[in-house]
């Protein structure tokens, strides 16, 4: 459940030790279900020269200039039409100087970029009745604080009304919500009926504004020491150690634990100078995290590189590290799992590269994850694997371990047994696969491949009281809401770009067809001279990340394809390939759904596709807009077993039909586009990702037999 933290910034957020401020990044890093809003007195200049301080957490809101601006944190565009609201009236900075030029107790601060206000200092002796009169004839309102500010702002502007505004946008609840501020023009805040806290140290005007509100805190500690103790007295965030406030926990606690929750990647991930939370909200770390966040107990076991920032690394649920040096990282992740495991995977056995020292790594991390494992479970615990990267651990449980009740969910596809028996090592890994007692997959086809892959095979260490592995399939969905929600805020800047723009979003990889696509708008811009000048497609197709090999011979065709198909078809003012190989973040990525007119999604095989989801979520959050959108989808996709009935169903392994069908897609009628998505939303449907973990632990525990929605086989 996602928490909000709207703190003010100096004296606030900005006060106390480094040591406090430090403490406090680091435990709102590893809580990223607890969302910081900024609400500042400080211009959006100001913010960013503060956000260069590696201790400041990044905010996903801005509340700035007394209340008179509201910025997305992630790219600093306006949230409109909550600032236009705020600044309605608002005469301008001209006139409200000149007005005010009378009183020469006045001091204007020129050295403060300001936006939709005008700030002074005035001694506190000098705020005068007469003064205040001349503002309010102007129409504005006025705030004074910390014996020295007067703020002139628009009638409607105030953090309060902001946050008020913002709030209702959103949809966030008061109990959700924590305020915290120092300073008088921080009181509008506290207005609100949410939670609040006022740090040590406040102005004495705050405090007496706000005697006996119960709702208040008012810790001794000053600045971002008393936020801290705020959220740890909420339970928002863990206790955490310090010379003032000793653990009574430690974040990566101590066994035994009755669950382990094993992948190979952490919560969150390192930018150089911070941990940072996964920039999407949907996708298996998000849902992980959610998932400790509600309650469920336990422990997350993942690797831990060294190379990649402090060891470990903080996050939400308790976490243990596996090290795993730089080398042996490269043969297990880049090597293994990238060249020899995906290709088969992906069904594209001929790709795969075996090599036996990669291979010797890849059994040395699966080895020292199951030791960890093993360390961290009580009796009987559920044990929780993800993956083909930790396909050797249910094996060396087993014998470890026997006790334990072991499971994996496969986020990938799995292939044909044919395909899969073209590993070198496929007896070996069908060993250790046949000890776990439940497999998950997104689609009941990859659990029919797997049932079959492990038929016949023999488990020598096996249980008489124990059965044979139950497979379920359990499609993973989104947090809708939150993409809805962002939808909703965003649909105001939508600026659908001229022409007639087709969309993907996906990593540079290809299993997701990237050149088959570029082959295919080269073949209906030949069949189809009206798309010319006005279809674009465009392919937002982040790099792997440093290290992995196994796709440069798809980038390297995939560059020279688009550069062939741009010159053949350019016209000045336009390309019909617009190519961005960079990774946007969750704003930028909504944008980008509501701007295009088709999302093209063409996996020559594909465990699910979020991708496909949050594009549904996002255009049916708007059913005002003009164009629904169009969903393209590959049949073999795992989503396609969800939304093929209302998505156009495409085939990117037969020649020709990638082209035929987007044609098909950009000709549909106004009327067919709105019953397809209606239809997709409908079947989209709304289950949360933290339930979709918590019935699967209750599953591997064997507490849940019925298996529904899927089937327990």
């Amino acid at each position: 459940m996602s928490r909000y933290l709207v703190t003010d910034l100096d004296g606030t957020l900005l006060g106390g030790s480094l040591d406090d401020r430090r403490r406090l990044r680091d435990a709102l890093a590893r809580h990223p279900e607890v969302i910081v809003v900024f609400a500042t007195g400080r211009g959006s200049a100001s913010i960013r020269d503060v956000l260069r301080d590696p201790l400041v957490p990044r905010p996903r809101w801005i509340i700035a200039d007394v209340g008179a601006t509201v910025l997305d944190g992630t790219d600093f565009t306006p949230v409109d039409p909550i600032q236009e609201q705020l600044r309605t009236g608002w005469p301008g900075p001209e006139r409200v100087r000149a007005a005010l030029r009378r009183f020469p107790q006045l001091g204007y601060q020129h050295d403060v970029v300001q936006d939709g206000r005008c700030s002074y200092h005035l001694a506190p002796d000098r705020l005068t009745a007469e003064l205040t009169a001349a503002v309010e004839s102007l129409g504005c309102a006025w705030v004074y604080s910390a014996d020295r500010y007067f703020d002139v702002l628009p009638p409607q502007a105030s953090k309060g009304n902001a946050l008020r505004a913002l709030t209702g946008k959103l949809g966030w609840r008061p109990e959700e919500t924590l305020v915290a501020g120092d300073s008088l023009n921080d009181l509008s805040l506290f207005r609100l009926g949410t939670r609040a806290v006022v740090v040590g140290g406040a102005e004495p005007a705050l405090l007496a504004a706000l005697a006996g509100d119960p709702l208040v805190h008012r810790p001794e500690h000053i600045g971002a020491a008393g936020i801290h103790a705020a959220l740890r007295d909420l339970g928002w965030v863990s206790p955490t150690a310090g010379p003032e406030h000793p653990a009574t926990t430690p974040r990566a606690a101590a066994g035994p634990h009755s669950v382990v929750v094993a992948y190979h990647r952490p919560p969150l991930h390192w930018n150089g100078e911070s941990w940072q939370p996964p920039t999407s909200p949907n996708g298996i770390l998000p849902t992980l995290t959610s998932a400790f966040a509600d309650g469920l107990p336990g422990i997350w076991v993942t690797a831990g590189t060294g190379s990649d920032g402090p060891t470990p690394p903080p996050a939400g649920p308790p976490l243990a590290a596996v090290p795993v040096d730089r080398a042996t990282w490269s043969g297990y992740f880049h090597r293994t799992c990238k060249e020899t495991l995906w290709p088969v995977l992906m069904s594209e056995p001929d790709r795969s590269v075996f090599d036996p020292a990669a291979w010797s790594d890849y059994r040395t991390v699966n080895s020292r994850f199951a030791e960890l494992i093993s360390a961290q479970a009580a009796p009987g615990a559920a044990v929780w694997l993800h993956d083909y990267n930790l396909w050797l651990v249910p094996g060396l449980l087993r014998r470890l371990r026997p006790d334990l009740r072991t499971g994996l969910f496969h986020h990938t596809p799995f292939p044909a047994p044919e395909t899969f028996a073209t590993l070198p090592v496929a007896a070996e890994l069908r060993r250790s696969l046949a000890r776990l007692d439940w497999a998950g997959f997104h689609t009941e086809d990859f659990a029919a491949r797997f049932r079959a892959t492990l038929a016949g095979t023999d488990d020598p260490v096996g249980r008489p009281d124990r059965p044979r592995t139950r497979t379920a399939v359990h499609p993973l969905g989104i947090d809708r809401s939150a993409v809805e929600r962002l939808a909703r805020l965003r649909a105001p800047h939508r600026r659908p770009a001229p022409g007639r723009v087709v969309l993907s979003v996906e990593r540079l990889d290809y299993a997701k067809a990237p050149v088959q696509k570029v082959d295919a708008v080269d073949l209906l811009l030949a069949r189809r001279p009206d798309l010319r000048g006005s279809l674009t497609f465009r392919l937002v197709c982040p790099p792997p990340e440093p290290g992995i090999t196994a796709y440069d011979t798809t980038r390297r065709r995939l560059e020279r394809r688009i550069q062939e198909v741009n010159t053949r078809w350019g016209q000045p003012g336009w390309r019909p390939v617009d190519y961005r190989p960079e990774r946007l973040g969750t704003t930028g990525v909504v944008d980008a759904y509501l701007a295009a007119e088709v999302l093209w999604v063409t996996s020559l095989q594909d465990g699910m596709n979020l991708t496909a989801k949050e594009f549904v979520a996002a255009r049916a959050a708007l059913p005002h807009l003009s164009d629904p959108g169009v969903l393209v989808l590959s049949r073999h996709a795992g989503a396609a077993a969800e939304l093929g009935a209302a998505a156009l169903l495409t085939d990117p392994r037969t020649p020709g039909d990638l082209s035929t069908v987007l044609g098909r897609a950009l000709d549909l009628a106004p009327a067919e586009r709105r019953t397809r998505m209606a239809l997709l939303s409908r079947l989209l449907g709304h289950r949360r990702p933290a339930d979709w973990a918590a019935r699967i632990i209750d599953e591997i525990r064997g507490d849940d037999d019925t298996g529904a929605p899927g089937p327990v086989r």
